[in-house]
């Protein structure tokens, strides 16, 4: 542990007293104070035993729920989330009655989470009696097999970031933690997914929250992500400072540096922490004055166009000694991203790498019109970016990453089929620490003390076991994708084209990505095209404006 690092938030003596109070306790604490009722009772007449004996064993298996460090909802709600396991161990058997909906809208009535929750905890992850999916109905997708199969290797996939100006390129995994800040989540969800990062040789993106004590503490490799706000890195005033921004990035610890343009969960629009939220920790890890309001302006003050981007990320380049730097966003107007890209080209700067986010994604709350109708869905954008580097002939030196709702080897390989270098993913390793789900992150009371800065719910989230989870649910999901890589006939992710997945367009027809998809040949854009996508935004695209 680093000299600046603190030990774990430990709730006051106070907070424990009060705990009996607290609505979630109730249960528990009605155990208690039944056992000591009927024990006394029992004293004066025999028929009370029946149920004190009752009334103890829910005390001691409250009791233990409170200490036990395995299930984090256990240790917030003692005895009554036995409930939630009880339906849990019964829905296997009800589910098929139920139709839910994947991330393509077609019918699906596999839980994703319960296959997160399954290889975190190295469970079993096999099922009898062939797939509950409607292999007919429009959307379904598969991987096509070969009749060569190669044979799974124990390879962990990596891949170079790191262009011709980068004097510190990063081996870095294909599968990540996506970009989640701390304040967001909780330090102990923070120090788990870190730590997890580290077991397993994998990165971890900081979000735009700063680079926190809770980040460095496991010295799990960091992407660290420069939002519009340059938390970490930012003069009084909020503008970028050089001199902060240097002695951050030049740590070994930072592999990566990606300047945040816009993010899948609500792409154009900027964010308020209220000065209430603002503690002393978050203050510290984003250098903000503790209890005024934290501002995250919609757009970057130190650059308004195309080419004000591409230098900032050849200063960024520099402060950090020659580490990779890039940018993610998900794609809006078509001319703004090809602007980017005639940027590129006129002054010879260019980014490592490139992150698109989906529309589909994003852990954090936001408007619900940002969440449904904002931003361009994961495989349109991704595809889109991916032609465009292609048609200018520079896709070869710009590393692509890809985010949006990935949780499986599936989602892994169908978007690297269509030009993804690697992938990240934020809700599937939210499940790993122990997320339900429940959407109460943005109320303070996450239940399973994820998503909370409430030292006594975190307390729940016990971080060496989610840690281990961490680590377990990315190499589990990292072989999955070694076997359908191998089903395939291939031995290295990279080597996913789209004419490996089809998809089902009707009862009757399919195709594959290849097909379904248009893809333009190397320099093709320059030379002059007739893609639907470029052949009026190309010309429309401007290098000195947004």
């Amino acid at each position: 542990m680093q000299p600046n690092a603190k030990a774990e938030p430990s709730p006051s003596p106070l907070s424990f007293l009060l705990l009996a109070f607290a609505p979630r306790y109730i249960t528990y604490t009605l155990s208690l104070v039944a056992t000591v009722a009927f024990g006394a009772a029992s004293y004066v007449d025999s028929w009370f035993l029946v149920p004190f004996v009752v009334a103890a064993i829910l005390a001691l298996v409250g009791t233990r729920d409170f200490f036990q460090k395995h299930h984090s909802i256990l240790r917030n709600y003692p005895i009554a989330a036995h409930i939630r396991f009880l339906l849990e161990e019964i829905r296997p058997e009800i589910r098929q009655y139920f139709l839910e909906s994947d991330t393509d809208g077609m019918p699906f009535n596999r839980d994703k989470r319960s296959i997160v929750y399954q290889r975190a905890k190295a469970a079993l992850d096999k099922r009898p009696f062939g797939t509950m999916l409607d292999v007919y109905a429009t959307g379904f997708e598969w991987v096509n097999h070969s009749l060569a199969p190669k044979p799974h290797t124990n390879e962990s996939f990596r891949i170079k970031v790191g262009g011709p100006e980068c004097r510190q390129p990063y081996s870095l995994s294909v599968f990540n933690v996506s970009a989640m800040s701390f304040g967001a989540l909780s330090a102990n969800a923070i120090r788990a997914l870190n730590k997890g990062a580290a077991m397993g040789g994998f990165a971890h993106d900081t979000g735009e929250g700063g680079f926190s004590q809770y980040h460095r503490e496991n010295g799990g490799d960091i992407i660290w992500e420069i939002g519009s706000g340059y938390f970490g890195c930012r003069n009084d005033d909020g503008s970028f400072s050089p001199e902060r921004f240097a002695a951050q990035a030049k740590e070994p610890q930072v592999k990566m540096i990606e300047i945040k343009l816009s993010q899948g969960a609500k792409p154009g629009h900027g964010g308020v922490l209220p000065g209430p939220k603002v503690s002393a920790e978050i203050a510290a890890a984003r250098g903000v004055p503790q209890g005024v309001d934290c501002v995250s302006p919609a757009c970057h003050p130190a650059f308004s166009t195309p080419i004000g981007l591409v230098r900032f990320i050849g200063q960024l380049r520099e402060l950090s000694e020659g580490k990779p730097v890039g940018f993610k966003l998900c794609i809006g107007h078509p001319t703004e991203f090809l602007g980017i890209c005639k940027a590129m080209l006129q002054t010879g700067i260019y980014p490592d790498f490139i992150v698109i986010d989906g529309s589909e994604g994003g852990t954090g709350a936001a408007p619900l019109e940002f969440l449904d109708h904002v931003g361009t869905p994961l495989r349109d954008g991704l595809v889109f970016a991916h032609n465009a580097l292609v048609g200018l002939g520079i896709r070869d030196r710009i590393k692509v990453g890809a985010g949006g709702k990935i949780t499986s080897a599936f989602d892994m390989a169908r978007v690297m089929a269509l030009g993804a270098d690697w992938c990240n993913a934020a809700r599937g390793f939210m499940f790993a620490v122990g997320c339900i789900q429940s959407q109460s992150c943005h109320t303070d009371r996450c239940p399973v003390g994820v998503a909370t800065q409430d030292k006594v719910r975190q307390r729940a989230l016990v971080v060496p076991d989610k840690a281990q989870r961490v680590a377990q649910f990315h190499k589990s999901t990292v072989t999955a994708l070694g076997e359908l890589i191998g089903a395939a006939g291939l031995t290295h992710p990279s080597e996913l084209k789209p004419q490996h997945i089809s998809r089902r367009l009707g009862p009757s027809q399919s195709a594959t990505f290849a097909e379904i998809y248009r893809f333009v040949k190397p320099g093709e854009i320059l030379d002059g095209t007739d893609h639907p996508a470029f052949v009026h935004s190309w010309p429309n695209a401007n290098a000195d404006s947004f």
